[in-house]
């Protein structure tokens, strides 16, 4: 039991800090904040957005998980979906011959995997008799 219970809080620990480091980062793009958006380059603005709204929903899972809130999976499901999208579109912008940074790839098939993985943790987590 104890076990489950650290797992648990070591997961919300950790996507916490990825929650809030991806809506410092995605903010600071979308609103030109601290000279971040310089810094990214041939960012896809669509990528980044779609960045910051999983980070948000990234905050509220984090919720979920510590007071093992069954939506939990649904909102971190929600978040892949969201990504997933984002990704197919960035492959659309790539072959209409649009600007991009080859990082980004790299960065949002590791996102999913990332929040993915999360999900799963998520799933065995919370027992679906709670709510």
């Amino acid at each position: 039991m104890k076990l489950k219970t650290g797992f648990r809080y070591a997961i919300a620990l950790i996507l916490t800090a990825f929650g809030l480091i991806t809506l410092f980062l995605s903010s600071s793009v979308v609103f030109d904040l601290f000279g971040i958006r310089a810094k990214e380059g041939n960012y896809v603005l669509f990528v980044v957005i779609a960045n910051m709204i999983s980070s948000i929903l990234y905050l509220l899972a984090v919720y979920g998980i510590i007071l093992k809130k069954i939506w939990t999976t649904k909102i971190l499901s929600i978040s892949a979906g969201v990504l997933i999208i984002a990704f197919i579109g960035l492959f659309v912008h790539i072959n209409t011959g649009g600007i991009y940074e080859t990082k980004t790839i790299g960065a949002m098939v590791f996102r999913i995997l990332l929040t993915l993985g999360f999900t799963i943790s998520a799933h065995f987590i919370i027992k679906k008799t709670e709510k």
